[in-house]
């Protein structure tokens, strides 16, 4: 559905070597790559390990794209080591496999794609919950519907950017906004008098604070609130 925005851009990416792959049914001109094609035609067997295990951990897995403060959005490298990194992030903020994470992050930052997503996939299983945690997709977030989204999906964490928990807090209050099953939220940039409102509104939800950056090579955890 974007592809009309990137149309009239083809002539210049051709000249600078840039391909064009899209995702959706077509038509789409010559010189563009039609990914649905390729996968409906792509075999399911596993191709033999050497042709896609990485020569080099440190090698580019993929890129994501910074939410643009400095200026506009722009790729940031990620490594195969790095996103292999990302597995443990839910485990180490106390998550388990028989959790439900709320994920209403764009799916093109490191937060929503690599800590959100694969985060959920690299829980441990358990013989009663054998595929790491339940990841619930949020299209887009909606303050007003947040808690009856909990409640309809049986979510116990909640992946947030600070100012979410702010727009959750500055809601008219309803009845019912502490019957959910909730337990801990985690994210970045939470504020403290939205931390100490969060808490005294909703319930007695843990809440783990981390801080790193796409191409920094630390993260910090507040673990103790």
């Amino acid at each position: 559905e974007l592809f009309a925005a990137v149309e009239p851009l083809l002539p210049g990416l051709r000249e600078d070597g840039v391909s064009v792959w899209v995702l959706g049914a077509g038509p789409y001109p010559a010189g563009v790559v039609a990914l649905q094609e390729l996968l409906d035609a792509a075999s399911e067997e596993l191709e033999p390990e050497d042709v896609w295990e990485p020569q080099d951990m440190n090698d580019t897995c993929l890129y994501i794209f910074t939410s643009g403060t400095t200026g506009l959005p722009k790729a940031a490298r990620v490594s195969h080591l790095k996103s292999i990194m990302c597995l443990s992030f839910y485990e180490l903020v106390g998550g388990s496999s028989r959790d439900v994470v709320y994920l209403a992050l764009p799916l093109y930052h490191m937060a929503g794609s690599l800590l959100g997503v694969v985060g959920c996939l690299g829980i441990a299983p358990t013989p009663l919950h054998p595929a790491g945690a339940t990841c619930v997709l949020k299209e887009k977030f909606s303050a007003s519907q947040f808690w009856d989204d909990c409640r309809a999906e049986g979510v116990t964490v909640f992946q947030y950017i600070g100012e979410l928990c702010r727009y959750l807090v500055n809601q008219p209050q309803r009845p019912g906004e502490r019957q959910h099953g909730l337990r801990l939220a985690v994210g970045s940039g939470l504020r403290p008098d939205v931390w100490r409102s969060f808490q005294q509104r909703f319930g007695p939800v843990r809440i783990v604070e981390t801080y790193g950056m796409s191409e920094g090579n630390v993260t910090l955890f507040n673990y103790t609130g």
